[in-house]
């Protein structure tokens, strides 16, 4: 059973779930952000949601608590459990379920003084000691069904009329809507409407389940809000480099999401260093909203057509000076039956190029910002690189000295056919 103290600050939370259960484990001696028993109450918190996934291990530090998970024995992401945890206040509650009472069907049509009237004489009068909602309350609550789809508004005469919107069955796009929910970004939309199904047939498991995203989905949210509507946002950022978050202004333009790692990027135009970089979104927090960029479509254009230079989310496109890009060529060897290396490479090169040397050679080309980012998917064709030639010299002669170091490590000279 879920913690029944709801939560008001998502953000406290998020800051424990990412720091002990995502980047790493800490002791109840280790936190010096808080008190003992504020780590008490958000650790018990986390508990409760994730409870059965919970490990412990005994060090010299302590007793560190960590999440284990097998992606391939669970069809439903866990940290949605954190989202839907949420506080309500007295009168927000009981004006949800007076309103639905009210437009119990799709018929039933009222205009705001008419459901103002209704609420006080049948609802309200009720109650040992009265809530009291104004109009403005009333009409801000039907402002915010309308704008969730939930609840419908016409104009009738010279007044709006509000009635509840149509249901949706999602029994037909169940098995779609499951899919999302553990894929998409901002899932737990799909999740929220699962728990309104009631059927329980799972049939997608997960070989790769990233499922540490599902905490940064506010973030993600009001970032895509911000796109939608071409607005700048401020945000802090914290990173490794840093104690202290950093206030930033700046444009968001793209999410990117590595298939690696499953990590996800906001790409965004810089104000104070005039380039568009890329931003991990689990180091954002507190994100707002500002005006209206009118030079939203100029920056995202620079983006676009940019991004086949792009190979992860290392890049810095200045918008003041032409930055130099990296030349990466490799060639390897496949052997007879080797046909499915060649394929790999047609299939991985994301923005590079493949050509077919011959029979058995295939020459990988690309030119991007940061060819390091490269190095760690060349390594995995280790055994059948034939040649290198990168532009930046030191990245391949580290990648060339690797690879002499794994010769020592396992007794192994090299020859004509393997050396680079």
């Amino acid at each position: 059973m879920a913690y029944n103290e709801l939560i008001k600050n998502f953000e406290k939370i998020r800051e424990y779930m990412r720091d002990f259960y995502v980047y790493g484990f800490k002791s109840r001696d280790g936190d010096d952000r808080k008190s003992l028993r504020s780590y008490d109450d958000e650790k018990r918190r986390i508990e409760s949601w994730l409870g059965k996934f919970m490990r412990f291990i005994r060090t010299s530090e302590g007793k560190n608590v960590f999440i284990s998970i097998d992606s391939r024995n669970i069809s439903h992401n866990p940290f949605y459990n954190a989202l839907k945890a949420k506080s309500f206040t007295d009168v927000d509650i009981t004006l949800h379920f007076i309103l639905f009472d009210i437009l119990h069907d799709e018929k039933v049509e009222y205009s705001l003084s008419q459901l103002m009237s209704i609420i006080d004489k049948e609802y309200l009068s009720y109650f040992y000691e009265p809530l009291v909602f104004d109009e403005s309350t009333l009409r801000k609550k039907l402002k915010e069904y309308v704008e969730l789809g939930i609840i419908s508004v016409k104009k009738q005469g010279k007044h709006l009329v509000y009635k509840r919107a149509k249901d949706v069955k999602l029994d037909d796009i169940y098995n779609a809507i499951d899919f999302y929910s553990e894929t998409a970004p901002c899932g737990v939309i799909g999740a929220f409407l699962l728990d309104k199904n009631v059927k329980e047939s799972d049939i997608f498991y997960y070989k790769h389940h990233y499922i540490q995203s599902a905490i940064d989905t506010g973030v993600l949210c009001t970032l895509f809000l911000a796109m939608q509507s071409k607005s700048a946002v401020t945000i802090r950022n914290s990173n490794k480099r840093s104690n202290e978050p950093k206030t930033a202004k700046i444009i968001p333009l793209k999410v990117r999401i590595s298939v690696q790692d499953g990590r996800q990027y906001l790409v965004a135009y810089q104000t104070e260093m005039h380039c568009i970089l890329a931003y991990r979104i689990d180091y954002i927090s507190n994100v707002k909203i500002e005006n209206q960029e009118p030079r939203y479509d100029k920056y995202k254009k620079i983006f676009d057509s940019n991004e086949d230079k792009i190979w992860g989310a290392s890049f810095n496109i200045s918008l003041k000076k032409k930055t130099r890009l990296e030349h990466v060529e490799f060639v390897v060897k496949v052997e007879e039956d080797e046909d499915f290396i060649a394929r790999r490479l047609y299939r991985e090169k994301r923005v590079g190029k493949v050509e077919k040397i011959d029979q058995n050679h295939y020459r990988f080309i690309a030119d991007v910002y940061d060819s390091n980012e490269l190095v760690p998917w060349i390594r995995t064709f280790i055994c059948r690189l034939i040649k290198l030639n990168f532009s930046n010299r030191t990245v391949e002669n580290r990648l060339k000295q690797d690879i002499i170091k794994m010769y020592e490590m396992y007794g192994i000279k090299g020859d004509e056919v393997n050396d680079i």
